[in-house]
């Protein structure tokens, strides 16, 4: 057997895998009109040889407005969809999270409610440009959330959260990182708040807490929170790193969770105040529970950090777009295939299928 430490149960909020290795989430945009369909259910079973899925990122909200084709679970019309999902990955032995969204500024008023503007933690604009009906367009600028409403997004995480259990999920993830509206709380480049919200780390927390919170009266201890502190994306920035999430790490330690799945830096990134060389490690320091490390991990790169106690589990990403037997690939040594990039989103008027749903597991290639 290769990289044998991958291939070792752990106990994972209320659950027993029989592997480390975790399919990361990874926005694909194959459910037109936000509903989940029998295509990704496909998917998402050909993959339930990993240790734990977590699906891609799941709109809590019809205000998540980033992407087209990007599914939903912020009404009950949304449940049959992801029981078909749920069923097909059990059917198959597998394990699946759902993870739970909110894009807050990373939006644009075409792909929004009557056209209204973005919701942010303050109004301050993103970085970037997001895929529109007319073409790519520049974020909007955003308004600045009443104190009422970002309490009402944190029970509306919640509600979602009880959704996904309806429909048969595992636990549910929330996602803190990459620029969507929770990390936007959490960084006060993002979040200028001078309200319960603001201020202080500890205050820039409360809002992810929250969600936590309302998440665990659905699941309990099987939620989980993702969480990017290296990350830049959509122009985020802090102007103490290190610090506020230090508190952040301690705060979630006491929040009973599941895991924290914490990203390593991509490309471009850039903080120099965290200090360190991986997030992860980081993590180590500050936060006491089960760790997922995610980001650039190869087999053995990832069997060598759990060996050496730098996280419990390791997701990964693009290696399950084309390989959907990956971690059988991983213990017998196979080749891996590589995916098609331009099918990586889907395409309006593009098979769902195509580069989905039609790689093949190494025995049958």
């Amino acid at each position: 057997m290769n990289h044998p430490a991958l291939f070792t149960p752990v106990t994972l909020g209320t659950h027993q895998l029989p592997s480390r290795i975790v399919m990361a989430p990874m926005t694909r945009l194959r459910a037109p009109d936000a509903m989940p369909n029998a295509v990704m259910a496909e998917y998402y079973a050909q993959r339930a040889g990993a240790g734990l899925i977590v699906t891609e990122c799941v709109m809590i909200s019809d205000t998540s407005a980033a992407y087209m084709g990007a599914p939903g679970l912020y009404a009950d019309r949304f449940i049959d969809g992801w029981k078909g999902v749920t069923d097909a990955v059990h059917a198959r032995g597998g394990r699946i999270f759902a993870q739970l969204w909110h894009s807050g500024r990373v939006a644009h008023v075409s792909l929004m409610p009557d056209g209204q503007a973005p919701l942010a933690p303050s109004a301050i604009a993103g970085v970037g440009e997001l895929h529109t009906p007319a073409g790519k367009q520049p974020l909007s600028m955003p308004r600045e959330l009443a104190i009422e409403e970002v309490a009402g997004l944190a029970r509306a995480f919640g509600k979602a959260a009880d959704r996904a259990r309806r429909a048969g999920f595992d636990g549910v993830e929330i996602h803190g990182a990459f620029g969507y509206l929770v990390d936007q709380f959490l960084r006060d480049g993002s979040n200028q708040r001078a309200d319960a919200y603001g201020g202080p780390a500890r205050h820039r927390a409360r809002f992810l807490l929250e969600v936590v919170a309302a998440a665990q009266q659905a699941f309990g201890p099987d939620v989980g929170v993702k969480l990017s502190p290296a990350s830049r994306a959509h122009g985020m920035t802090d102007s103490r790193s290190a610090e506020t999430f230090a508190e952040v790490l301690g705060l979630l330690g006491d929040a009973d969770l599941a895991y924290l799945h914490m990203m390593e830096p991509l490309a471009g990134d850039d903080q120099p105040d965290l200090l360190l060389a991986s997030p992860s490690a980081f993590a180590r320091r500050h936060y006491v529970g089960t760790l997922i490390a995610n980001g650039g991990f190869s087999g053995e790169t990832a069997a060598h950090l759990i060996e050496q106690g730098g996280a419990d589990l390791v997701s990964f990403g693009q290696p399950f777009i084309a390989n959907p037997d990956f971690p059988a690939r991983l213990q017998t040594g196979a080749s891996l295939a590589m995916p098609d990039y331009g099918s990586v989103y889907g395409i309006p008027g593009q098979p769902l299928e195509k580069g989905y749903t039609d790689y093949l597991e190494a025995a049958a290639g």
